[in-house]
């Protein structure tokens, strides 16, 4: 079991029928608490209805809220989803929210020096005050994973590329890291040759690139991996990704085989992409059975 701490936004997805609980930072901790770590969340919620139901949730999952902070004058976080005929999505974040405020304390420094893990993403960064808690965080973390999630406008590249220098360990997707490599005058169709690229630039060790129904792309201690996909009939794809990630991350801090890690985790993304919301029950057998 791993300690981890997870970093960013907690909100409401809003979808045309119904809306569910999310946030990029706090479904990956939802998947991390299913896969047996011990795992604490750094956010802000509304003095309101949507944020007590938050927390609520949270804690009913095991996941740890001494520093989930609420904030007496900004809303709990609403994200407008609207999903295609193919079931991928696109967002309307509303601005601002609680999770824009999250401000630093002696006991969010605490949690996150004794983690094994700290997760943390590019959304969280479009507002001073919680990007200014982040850059302090990322200061005394041991071990610092950034999922990138790229999101119009709430991104820089001058921000990305500070919070690159930061990571040992920096998730993409296959449009994200084409992105951010043009931006940074790097022209190549090649995922490993960018993937090399930004292992130069920014010395990580360790780097991966999501490919949709196609899998994914793993560079980790100087070899790559990879996996071609699962077939599966996609519901929603809100949350695969943070799936996918939280797994992947599981398996190799618990020394897992990183190709049988990044096996697992694109099973357990497609998975996810199969079932209506981010955050589905999923059982090890039938993960093991859907690779098989």
């Amino acid at each position: 079991m791993k300690n981890i701490v997870c970093f960013g936004e907690v909100l409401w997805d809003v979808f045309p029928s119904h809306k569910k609980i999310g946030g990029a930072p706090l479904n990956v901790a939802l998947r991390l608490q299913l896969l047996n770590n011990n795992v604490s969340i750094i956010s802000s919620i509304g003095d309101d209805e949507d944020g007590e139901k938050i927390k609520d949730y949270i804690v009913e999952q095991g996941i740890h809220v001494e520093n989930l902070q609420v904030d007496k004058k900004l809303k709990t976080g609403i994200v407008q989803v609207i999903l295609n005929q193919k079931g991928s999505a696109s967002y309307n974040i509303k601005l601002p929210r609680a999770w824009d405020n999250i401000k630093l304390s002696e006991s969010n420094k605490k949690v996150t020096e004794n983690a094994d893990a700290f997760i943390y993403g590019s959304l969280a960064a479009r507002n001073s005050i919680t990007r200014n808690t982040l850059y302090t965080l990322l200061k005394i973390a041991k071990y610092k994973i950034f999922d990138v999630n790229l999101r119009e406008p709430y991104y820089t590249i001058d921000v990305l590329n500070s919070l690159m220098q930061e990571a040992d360990f920096i998730k993409f997707n296959d449009d994200e890291i084409f992105e951010i490599c043009q931006s940074l005058n790097f022209h190549s169709k090649v995922i490993e040759e960018n993937i090399s690229y930004i292992a130069e630039q920014t010395n990580t060790k360790s780097i991966c690139v999501t490919k949709g129904s196609k899998g994914a792309v793993l560079y980790y201690n100087g070899t790559f991996y990879s996996n071609t996909g699962y077939t599966i009939k996609v519901i929603d794809t809100v949350g695969a990704g943070d799936s996918f990630l939280a797994t992947l991350i599981s398996k190799l801090l618990n020394k897992d085989n990183p190709q049988e890690a990044i096996d697992y985790a694109c099973a357990v993304g497609a998975l996810v992409a199969g079932s209506e919301g981010a955050n589905p029950i999923i059982k090890e057998e039938d993960i093991n059975h859907f690779i098989s």
